[in-house]
């Protein structure tokens, strides 16, 4: 990775609609900011960071009034109907040999200590990685119906995170050689079909998605508490 551009990819093209808001739920006022802006500023701010891609709607009207849309370091792009054809459109806008770290929108407590510690394994390593937490509950499988059908054994299980660091030109190739591209959960799904290594490097477990009405108050606590 010597002398190698990084650029973080922030997707942000979704509605949420599960937080039953009236707006995207990036938009969404988290303490003194939305949620994307907290999700956002860490790369921004991060000196190793040359570009900052935000692939949103066709439709936003909203990013254009946030303070952070006139930083020079940002590039909008539009998104798709997916999650994944709104990244692919902001790889499509980045050289091929940058490293790209893609992050979700509604992940707004990502720390700089995470996003080093990707970035420090990646350079040393040169192979794609991601950050992870490891499951610590019980985990149960359902049927249909919402039944146990079994328990899951939870060693070596993971919860899978952003951002998530490859390569620009990898997982370009990765994500475009997937025939059912529905079978796309995140980046790393995309690498491990092509049959290439992803690491996994255990983040912080609070590095949470907004999905849920009560998961902002569950973010404004983990925010405040970095603040003080």
């Amino acid at each position: 990775m010597n002398e190698t551009r990084l650029v973080a990819v922030i997707a942000a093209a979704g509605i949420g609609k599960r937080v039953g808001a009236d707006i995207p739920k990036q938009y969404l006022t988290l303490l003194d900011k939305t949620i994307i802006e907290h999700s956002i500023n860490p790369f921004i701010e991060h000196p190793k960071v040359d570009q900052v891609v935000v692939s949103i709607a066709k439709n936003d009207h909203w990013f254009d009034s946030l303070a952070i849309a006139k930083n020079p370091k940002i590039k909008l792009v539009e998104g798709g109907d997916e999650r994944v054809d709104s990244v692919l459109s902001a790889l499509k806008v980045i050289p091929d040999t940058d490293y790209v770290l893609v992050h979700d929108a509604a992940r707004p407590c990502i720390t700089r200590a995470d996003i080093d510690k990707l970035i420090d394994y990646v350079s040393v390593n040169n192979n794609g990685a991601i950050l992870a937490s490891k499951v610590t509950d019980t985990m149960k499988r359902s049927d249909s119906n919402g039944n146990i059908k079994s328990t899951v054994e939870r060693t070596d299980l993971w919860h899978a995170l952003t951002p998530q660091m490859f390569q620009n030109k990898l997982l370009q190739k990765a994500i475009l050689a997937v025939k059912e591209p529905h079978l796309i959960t995140d980046e790393a799904s995309a690498v491990e079909m092509s049959g290439l290594p992803v690491t996994l490097i255990e983040g912080r477990s609070d590095n949470l998605k907004i999905t849920r009405e009560e998961d902002l108050q569950i973010a404004a606590l983990y925010l405040s508490r970095s603040l003080t």
